[in-house]
């Protein structure tokens, strides 16, 4: 009772009054603990939590993969992988709008962070779209669910954190959201191109690029395919742990985007190392609140309740599963998706576990409905980066582009339940 007491109530009232999340979970589990074990034991409990978690090794990957995002997203990454999806895709109808999903696809395999892809792509592709007149809404939706890509396509912070909360590989959880990415980001493309066909007026074609420009816009995409093969490739052959990894990455793009490239310069590496800084500091707050509210979860014993209460349901398991990610959904609509996504794994994972689904799958399903939040009212924050960046674009006209791509979200999500092995095909060749 004082677990669904904590979550439903005190937790859930202290986010609509918007304090942050990470706070919250921290406020509410550190009262739990004191009601349940005593002012001492809360106390000692929190400091040990505090220490075993964040003295951990492993969680060096956030900054470093974070840091990675950032110094491509300041040396113009971003413009050069547009730029070649533009060239290739632009001339047919709605091709602008493709060639955006595309480069949110690719600048998302090197950042990681939905809001950076929203952002600089809304920065970058807009105006392109408004030059050749497509629909409002249809633009905001492309970039906006474009944008979600980061966290589905590795490396996806997300993804990090789940892998360091549950204690999975994170290496073979990247490898296992590879497949569903492409997937997603191809039904993204054919929406557009559904949409276009239906309403050619909606996103007519750019002006004819030659081969010859074509082919020269192909650098523009190569060090994106560089540094993600560097990282993923380490990765699969055992070269480097994901922690080395995150590393690596970030050197691999300091040397391709400055030596190399000569594209960092000086107030961009430090603007790199501070936005770095703010986003990390922003997910290990987060971290930090949901292990204390998780600690304070187990000791109510509610997800013990929880996974007992399921056992005894006579239903087919994907029948919970898609009762799950129903809720996911649902909360990604009023709530920021990692935390929801923190607060929730107590409780759900055992569950998920109990009913035979692999932990690498259920991580990576979980990536793809939670991103779905982050475009879905009213708290759909790409949404909001998108509409807040454009001064002629309401949240309201987003909201509306956002919901032709829903679909496709709901198909990938359908085919990961019913094909799963497009999520552990990859992980299971990783010794």
């Amino acid at each position: 009772m004082v677990g669904i007491i904590g979550i439903i109530i005190l937790l859930f009232v202290m986010i609509v009054l918007k304090m942050p999340v990470g706070f919250s979970m921290a406020v509410v589990g550190f009262g739990g603990l004191w009601y349940v074990t005593g002012l001492n034991s809360a106390l000692s409990m929190m400091g040990t939590e505090t220490w075993s978690n964040f003295s951990s090794y492993s969680l060096t990957v956030i900054p470093l993969f974070i840091l990675m995002g950032t110094i491509c997203f300041h040396s113009g990454v971003n413009k050069n992988l547009y730029n070649t999806a533009y060239k290739w895709f632009g001339r047919t109808r709605g091709g602008i709008a493709m060639a955006t999903v595309m480069a949110c696809a690719g600048f998302a395999a090197i950042c990681g962070s939905n809001n950076a892809t929203a952002a600089t792509m809304t920065t970058v592709a807009l105006p392109e779209m408004k030059k050749y007149n497509y629909n409002k809404a249809l633009s905001a939706g492309s970039i906006a669910c474009g944008s979600t890509l980061g966290v589905v396509i590795p490396p996806s912070v997300v993804l990090i954190v789940y892998g360091i909360q549950t204690g999975q590989s994170i290496g073979k959880l990247f490898w296992g959201s590879t497949l569903p990415g492409i997937f997603m980001t191809i039904l993204f493309a054919l929406t557009i191109y559904l949409l276009c066909v239906k309403h050619p007026e909606w996103g007519p074609g750019g002006e004819k690029v030659s081969i010859i420009e074509k082919i020269k816009s192909i650098p523009g995409a190569i060090e994106m395919i560089i540094l993600f093969g560097l990282v993923m490739g380490g990765l699969y052959t055992g070269a480097y742990t994901p922690t080395e990894a995150g590393a690596a990455g970030a050197f691999f793009a300091f040397v391709i985007a400055g030596p190399i490239r000569r594209k960092l310069k000086w107030k961009g590496f430090v603007s790199a190392i501070v936005d770095a800084l703010k986003v990390t500091c922003m997910v290990i707050v987060i971290i930090w609140g949901a292990v204390i509210f998780g600690r304070f979860l187990t000791i109510s014993r509610l997800p013990f309740i929880a996974v007992d209460f399921v056992s005894t349901l006579h239903v087919p398991p994907y029948m919970i599963m898609i009762f799950i990610l129903i809720i996911y959904g649902i909360a990604g609509m009023v709530m920021d998706a990692l935390g929801f996504l923190l607060i929730s794994i107590p409780i759900f994972f055992p569950m998920a576990i109990q009913l035979g689904y692999d932990p690498v799958w259920f991580g990576c399903i979980l990536t793809v409905v939670t991103t779905m939040g982050a475009v879905t009212p009213p708290v759909g924050i790409c949404a909001y980066v998108v509409s807040g960046m454009s001064e002629d674009i309401p949240l309201s006209t987003v909201f509306k582009g956002v919901l032709w791509f829903i679909p496709a979200y709901a198909l990938t999500m359908v085919v990961m339940i019913f094909f799963p092995k497009i999520v552990l095909f990859l992980p299971s060749l990783i010794k």
